[in-house]
């Protein structure tokens, strides 16, 4: 299901990308002077004879770390409100598109200029309430056109590629970040009925899950204790499904919270001239009551 995310935040922005110096063949017209000038770059980095030795060594999957690195530093910038610092990391990213595009061209396998025709067509098969017949009147019914279309892709792919009888959970692809992919799995397993009646029965069933966690943690077996606490991790992701709330974001969220937390309190502990690895267990607890006092303190008077 098409979701408005930070996914779609990194999406939107790459297509401003892709679009706006260069409309594919479905509009006639040629790329800016930038974005010729970048591909020429790749080409002169990926030359057999006047290279870059580290480029030329690069292929898909040793590029695959680097494209995930730099879609989540756009992220970073966007939660930080770093407009330059956006700017950047969407050049990065950028730049890992082109680079995809150029090692794939070298195998004639597909072009840059492919890869921005392919994006333009599914844009505009995508939004018939734009581009044809059909009308939206709300984000809601922009959301079941966008899924309807996937759902006729989809199946038009699994007939041209003989995949009916795949499951319905094949297309999550693996390498999502776990939380983002548990999500995704759940999602699409409740819309095939695999789902509880109401919230209250996910929240017994996460009980349910810590209390298997906490037998194994009295067994010892660490293989049994990593698959319950994955266990316990999925229910918590299908409550947040259920709350229409995005697991990866509150997570990420939650550490920077903690973060500003802890800083906070390596600060006072500093002020009062004492040592971290020397405070018991009282003092860290006075500490951290000490930090969400003041972010509440903080939120009051942001009111006034």
């Amino acid at each position: 299901m098409f979701e408005f995310s930070h996914n779609l935040i990194i999406y939107i922005y790459l297509l401003r990308f892709y679009t706006e110096g260069y409309i594919s063949s479905v509009m006639n017209i040629k790329y800016t002077s930038s974005i010729d000038r970048l591909l020429e770059i790749m080409a002169q980095l990926r030359d057999r004879e006047n290279g870059c030795p580290w480029d030329l060594e690069q292929d898909f999957k040793s590029l695959a770390p680097y494209t995930i690195e730099e879609a989540f530093e756009v992220v970073d910038a966007i939660e930080r409100s770093d407009i330059d610092g956006l700017k950047e990391e969407l050049g990065d990213l950028l730049l890992q598109v082109v680079f995809h595009a150029r090692i794939a061209q070298e195998s004639s396998l597909f072009t840059f200029e492919d890869v921005v025709r392919s994006i333009n067509e599914k844009l505009i098969s995508r939004h018939p309430h734009v581009f044809g017949e059909e009308s939206a009147r709300n984000a809601e019914e922009v959301l079941q056109i966008w899924n309807e279309a996937k759902e006729r892709e989809k199946a038009s792919k699994a007939v041209l590629a003989n995949e009916n009888e795949a499951s319905v959970l094949s297309d999550i692809p693996v390498n999502f970040p776990a939380l983002m992919r548990a999500q995704k799995i759940s999602k699409r397993a409740a819309k095939f009925g695999f789902e509880w009646d109401k919230t209250e029965d996910v929240i017994d069933k996460i009980i349910e899950e810590l209390n298997e966690f906490r037998v194994e943690i009295d067994s010892g077996d660490k293989d049994k204790q990593t698959e319950e606490l994955g266990d316990v991790f999925f229910s918590l992701v299908n409550l947040g499904r259920r709350l229409d709330i995005e697991c990866e974001s509150a997570m990420r969220s939650c550490n920077e919270k903690f973060c500003r937390r802890f800083n906070g309190m390596e600060q006072d502990i500093k002020a009062d001239g004492k040592v971290l690895k020397r405070l018991t267990s009282e003092e860290w607890e006075f500490y951290w009551q000490k930090q969400k006092d003041k972010e509440k303190s903080s939120d009051r008077s942001s009111y006034h």
